[in-house]
């Protein structure tokens, strides 16, 4: 017996009655059923790319969006924690994700930028600027365009991934940024520049 089904989406959400088309002995009987409403979820990201690769964070957890400002570099801290800046009286840490992610290649010098984020370290929420290669747009995902990350990666931790976003033809790397910066140095960072040690304001090479 063939079963035909009508499903109505509309906004992001399956209008219900479903409707079932039956036929049977050359007859055709439509049956309603009231079953509820599904809601698909979605969030938005604010996306950018390093190397050659497309990353994503969510718009939440994001403030703002400089171009390249000068850097107080800090002695003695990891790689990747290019140093200070001073936004508006406080004092953010810089991490340069092509390091911080494990990323081999060269940077785009001529569109990198700070994409200012939020992270959790332990209890405390703290304020991080990212330097990235460039930013691109923000884009609004559904929850059945999200995957689960892959278990194996052969560039990056997939701890520090939240999931992939399929866009058209191609993959979004979904950053969680709190694992990304779970044992980074960011809390000492922010206070480092009262030191005398730390060095003047100077900007990073383009």
């Amino acid at each position: 017996m063939p079963v035909g089904i009508e499903l109505d989406i509309t906004d992001g959400q399956s209008t219900l009655p479903v409707e079932l088309v039956l036929a049977a002995g050359g007859s055709v009987y439509i049956l309603t059923l009231e079953i509820g409403s599904v809601t698909i979820q979605s969030k938005q990201y604010v996306t950018f790319q390093i190397g050659q690769e497309k990353y994503g964070v969510i718009v939440s957890r994001t403030r703002e969006i400089l171009d390249l400002v000068p850097i107080t570099k800090i002695p003695q801290v990891a790689r990747e924690m290019l140093g200070v800046i001073n936004l508006r009286g406080q004092s953010v840490p810089v991490v340069d994700m092509q390091l911080r992610l494990g990323l081999s290649g060269s940077s785009n010098n001529d569109t990198r930028c700070i994409i200012v984020v939020e992270v959790t370290v332990g209890e405390e929420l703290l304020t991080v600027g990212l330097l990235v290669d460039g930013v691109r747009e923000v884009l609004e995902l559904s929850d059945d365009l999200i995957e689960p990350p892959p278990r194996l990666m052969k560039h990056m931790d997939s701890r520090f991934i939240s999931g992939m976003g399929k866009v058209d033809q191609e993959f979004v790397i979904l950053l969680d940024i709190d694992s990304i910066f779970r044992d980074a140095e960011l809390e000492s960072m922010q206070c480092t520049t009262e030191s005398p040690d730390a060095q003047p304001d100077m900007l990073l090479e383009a």
